[in-house]
C-alpha cells in the first residue's frame, strides 16, 4: 500500500468514527472536509428524487468556496453527465474537456441514491477504485441517515404527498437489491397520490419471498388496506407461515378489520435460489409472466382464489414452475396494463413485456428499465393516472455451483443425482409441505 492509498484508507475510517453522532445536515461538510485531506476536493452529494428524473445538491452545512461557483442545485436525470452516471451505475468524467473532476454513483448495494462530483475545474484528480470506495461509504452513511430525516424527504420530493402514499412509501422495502444469484427492482406510480397499491420482498436462507398487493379504492382506506395486509403477510411469514397460511392469515386480518367491505388482490410467491423453482399463489389478481431468453413471455396460470379480505374462505391453489439461469419474472397490477390513453388504448401486457425486451436488448440495468417504462407509461397516459401502477420485476442469475452435502440436505436424494432432477423433486415438496 502505497502513501495515498494509506492516506485515504485512514480517511474513511475517520469517516465512520465521525458519523456515529452525524446529523444528516452534518454529513456533506464532514465528508467534503475529510475527502479534501485524501487528494479528492470539493466533494459534494447529489440525492436523486422520488422518480428519479432529478437530481438535488444536498448543500447540508458545506462551505461554498469560490470553486464552487459552477455547482448547480440541482440537474436532470435524462440529459446530463451526471445523471448518465446515475443511471448506469458508472463513473464519468464531468466533462471532455475539463481534467479532474467526476461523476460517481451513489450505490447502496444496488439501490440507487444519487451521485457524487468529486474535484474542480485544474484539480489533478484520477478515477479509480478508491473513489468507488468512498461513494460506497457516503451510500451506507446516506442509508443509516435518511429515516430519521425530514431533511431528507424534503429535498427529494417535489410536490406534496398524500397520507396514503406516506403510509405505503414508508412499508415499501429498498425499490432495487441483489445478491449474486438474484435481481429484484419494483417502481410505483403515481409515486405521490399511489394509495392501494404495494410490494414486498425478503430472503430466508435460500427462499427469496415476493408479495404484489392491490387494494379496492383510490382513497386512503385503500392504503390502509394495503398496509395492513403487508404487515400481516410478513407477520405470518416471519413466523414460518407456507405461502397459503399466510394468504389464510392475511385474509382474516382484513376480514376482521373491515368486515368484508375492504379487499386486496395479491399475488405470494417463493423462489429457491439454488433450484429456480418458483411456488406461487394467486388472489384474484393479474398472473405473472416470464421473460425468457428476452425474447420469449412465458404466461403463468394458478387458478385464482377470490380476493383476500372478501370473507369467502375459499382456498387458494399452489402452483410451481420453474425458472431458467437468466429468466426474469414481472409481477404487476392491472394499473400498469389497463390504463387507457385518450384513444381508449390499454397500455396492455404486451405493451409492458415488449417494453422491457426491447430496452434490456439495449444493455440497460433492471432498475434503469423500469424507470424508463414508468416514465413511458406517464407519457402514454400524458401525466396522469386513474389507477395505481406497479411493477416488480425479479431477474434470477441460475444457481451456484452445487455442493454433494447441499444437494442431500436439500432433497435427500444421492450425489449422483442431476440438477433437473433436484429441480423436480423440489418442485413437488412445497405442494406437499403446505398440505401438512
Amino acid at each position: 500500500m502505497n502513501g495515498m492509498e494509506a492516506t485515504r484508507a485512514h480517511m474513511l475510517g475517520d469517516l465512520i468514527a465521525a458519523s456515529h453522532l452525524m446529523t444528516l445536515e452534518q454529513l456533506p461538510g464532514t465528508v467534503a472536509s475529510h475527502a479534501a485531506g485524501a487528494g479528492w476536493p470539493q466533494v459534494r452529494i447529489y440525492l436523486a428524487d422520488l422518480q428519479q428524473e432529478r437530481l438535488y445538491l444536498l448543500a447540508g452545512n458545506v462551505d461554498v468556496g469560490p470553486g464552487d461557483t459552477g455547482v448547480p442545485a440541482e440537474l436532470s436525470v435524462d440529459g446530463t453527465v451526471a445523471g448518465r452516471a446515475f443511471q448506469l451505475g458508472k463513473v464519468f468524467p464531468a466533462s471532455a474537456s475539463a481534467d479532474g473532476q467526476w461523476w460517481v454513483p451513489l450505490l447502496d448495494g444496488a439501490e440507487r441514491l444519487g451521485v457524487l462530483r468529486v474535484g474542480l475545474p485544474g484539480a489533478q484528480v484520477e478515477a479509480d477504485e478508491d473513489l468507488n470506495r468512498l461513494a460506497g461509504l457516503v451510500a451506507l452513511l446516506l442509508e443509516s441517515k435518511r429515516e430519521t430525516s425530514d431533511s431528507y424527504s424534503r429535498l427529494v420530493r417535489r410536490r406534496r404527498m398524500r397520507v396514503a402514499a406516506e403510509m405505503e412509501w414508508q412499508l415499501m422495502p429498498p425499490r432495487t437489491f441483489a445478491t449474486d444469484r438474484v435481481l429484484i427492482s419494483a417502481v410505483m406510480e403515481p409515486a405521490y397520490q399511489v394509495s392501494g397499491d404495494a410490494f414486498d420482498y425478503a430472503l430466508t436462507g435460500e427462499t427469496v419471498h415476493l408479495s404484489v398487493v392491490d387494494a379496492m379504492g383510490h382513497d386512503t382506506a385503500a392504503g390502509l388496506t394495503a398496509n395492513l395486509a403487508l404487515a400481516a403477510a410478513r407477520n405470518h411469514r416471519r413466523q414460518g407461515a407456507g405461502l397459503l397460511e399466510t394468504a389464510e392469515g392475511v385474509g382474516e386480518t382484513l376480514t376482521e378489520q373491515f368486515a368484508g367491505s375492504r379487499y386486496a388482490t395479491s399475488i405470494l410467491a417463493d423462489l429457491h435460489l439454488t433450484t429456480g423453482v418458483l411456488t406461487w399463489t394467486n388472489y384474484g389478481h393479474h398472473p405473472p409472466v416470464v421473460i425468457r431468453g428476452n425474447r420469449t413471455v412465458v404466461h403463468l396460470a394458478c387458478p385464482p382464489a377470490p380476493p383476500l379480505g372478501t370473507g369467502l374462505d375459499l382456498p387458494g391453489t399452489l402452483r410451481s414452475d420453474q425458472l431458467e439461469p437468466g429468466d426474469r419474472l414481472v409481477l404487476y397490477t392491472d394499473g400498469i396494463t389497463e390504463a387507457r390513453n385518450r384513444e381508449g388504448q390499454e397500455f396492455g401486457l404486451d405493451g409492458l413485456t415488449d417494453f422491457l425486451i426491447r430496452h434490456h436488448a439495449d444493455g440497460l440495468p433492471v432498475p434503469e428499465t423500469l424507470r424508463r417504462l414508468i416514465g413511458h407509461h406517464l407519457a402514454y397516459h400524458l401525466g396522469r393516472l386513474d389507477d395505481d401502477a406497479t411493477v416488480m420485476l425479479l431477474e434470477w442469475h441460475g444457481p451456484t455451483p452445487y455442493q454433494p452435502t447441499q444437494l442431500q440436505a436439500l432433497t435427500g436424494l444421492p450425489r449422483s443425482t442431476t440438477p433437473e432432477t433436484i429441480a423436480s423433486a423440489w418442485a413437488q415438496r412445497p405442494a406437499e409441505d403446505e398440505g401438512d
